[in-house]
């Protein structure tokens, strides 16, 4: 009877143990997890990036780049590397010291082979499977680092031949396998076909069986943006689906313009915004090959913006305006710290909601435009104002608006317009990606300002041509 009682009592302590199990979150501890089709950092906080990608392998000396970037207000900062197949290799010492500075900077790392860009189309491209071969013979650096480092297995992995990316699914599929059998616990990032973009929905329409090819569940699905989505249609539509199957999705590289055509990257930015998805714009610096006009920075100097630089950094729905570090940083297990401003005062709202000065009426027909101005944030001698600028009943080509201040403010620092000052008189013009605007549409720019005693809002003027 004892013994019958004993091995009941085993059988069943084994049963609870495999439930426990079962139901545990795999890997939970570890680092990040996808949960409900959203990413989460190791504390269990959402995590939606916002950061830029940087070609560390064709510039290793460009280390104080991590920095930059993080001084501009990224969370995350994508990092090309090569696994020797088609430019030098980098070793498992030097992904080691990419992460180390990652972390000294307080950026989350998505690391990526590049050598597979292109495979099927481009004659030097790698296979999916040997890019995982590299990970492997790199393992060494990555194993425990799994709270500051997304395995993105290999960029854009095929191009446009058609019977060679249709294989795209058990190739993904395969490549994770073989990751997650090698011990590999980190959340793993995976491109798309078709050069990153998709446009024949084999990563969309396979996404569901690839995710659940997974043991862990912790795979992300990565998209490119660029000529293939010029439409706000095209782009709310592809990245719904993945929100509406609950299915973990980022835009892992988009530009203002690209040689196959002209991205839509307003909408791109925007509707990543309201809807909780990540995006990581291409790219930092040192572009060639006739897309140089993507480098953000010129010649790798944070002190100077390029009108896409200034665009992602600094516009609406960009970087600096909604990007959250990684609460893996911040020591706070629960609650993810608040949007970074653009510069380091803080940001407290003034006592009363600050007037806006009301827009006029333009005949319609007209080629005119009309202003706000209202004040977004004040702190003791400083503050942020917001313009929003609004064409009349015509499509416009660029606009002008000009402002006198006056209770001695001025501006020190602006995104989206070129302002100059001449003592009270404020001029800001159109960049060079806002000026034209349709009937009825608006853009905002923004700027940082000082002020001493009294902060009034001016009456603007805008001309439009």
């Amino acid at each position: 009877m004892k013994t019958r009682i004993s091995v009941a009592v085993t059988a069943l302590l084994a049963l609870v143990l495999s439930i426990l199990a079962f139901i545990q979150p795999a890997h939970a501890a570890a680092g990040f997890t996808v949960s409900g089709g959203q990413l989460l950092d190791a504390n269990g906080n959402p995590f939606v990036m916002r950061g830029v990608s940087h070609a560390h392998t064709w510039y290793p000396s460009q280390t104080g780049s991590f920095a930059s970037i993080k001084s501009l207000g990224a969370n995350t900062v994508r990092v090309v590397l090569s696994t020797g197949a088609r430019w030098t290799q980098n070793s498992a010492s030097d992904v080691a010291n990419v992460i180390s500075i990652c972390k000294q900077n307080r950026l989350i790392c998505v690391l990526e082979a590049h050598d597979t860009t292109g495979y099927g189309e481009e004659s030097a491209a790698i296979t999916l499977d040997q890019a995982v071969s590299y990970w492997i013979s790199v393992q060494s650096a990555l194993a425990g680092q799994e709270r500051y480092v997304i395995l993105n297995i290999g960029n854009e992995p095929f191009g446009n031949n058609a019977s060679v990316s249709a294989t795209w699914p058990t190739a993904t599929r395969n490549a994770i396998t073989r990751l997650r059998d090698a011990g590999f616990d980190h959340t793993i990032m995976v491109d798309a076909p078709h050069w990153g973009q998709d446009w024949q929905f084999i990563m969309r329409d396979n996404a569901q069986s690839v995710f659940n090819s997974d043991p862990d569940r912790n795979t992300v699905f990565s998209v490119h943006m660029y000529g293939v989505f010029d439409t706000a249609a095209e782009i709310i539509d592809y990245l719904g689906r993945f929100r509406s199957a609950n299915l973990p999705i980022v835009v892992g590289e988009f530009g203002h313009n690209h040689s196959d055509g002209n991205p839509d990257e307003d909408t791109i930015m925007s509707y990543t915004q309201a809807n909780g998805i990540g995006y990581i714009g291409w790219s930092w610096s040192g572009n060639g090959g006739g897309v140089e006009y993507l480098d953000m920075v010129t010649n790798f100097d944070a002190g100077s913006l390029t009108s896409w630089g200034q665009r992602i950094f600094n516009g609406a729905n960009g970087i600096q305006q909604t990007a959250r570090e990684a609460s893996v940083y911040s020591g706070n297990p629960t609650t993810p710290p608040t949007t970074r401003p653009p510069t380091t005062p803080p940001t407290t709202r003034p006592p009363t909601t600050p007037p806006t000065t009301p827009p006029s009426t333009p005949p319609p027909g007209t080629r005119s435009c009309t202003a706000t101005y209202a004040i977004t944030g004040q702190w003791q001698g400083g503050f942020q104002g917001d313009v929003r600028v609004t064409a009349g009943g015509a499509a416009i080509g660029g606009w002008t608006v000009t402002w006198t201040f006056g209770n001695g403010q001025t501006v020190s620092q602006s995104w989206n317009a070129t302002i100059t000052s001449s003592g009270s008189n404020v001029t800001a013009r159109n960049v060079s990606w806002n000026g034209s605007l349709g009937a009825g549409a608006s853009t905002n720019f923004g700027f940082l300002g000082s002020w001493n005693g009294n902060n009034g809002v001016p009456v603007l003027r805008c001309a439009a041509s």
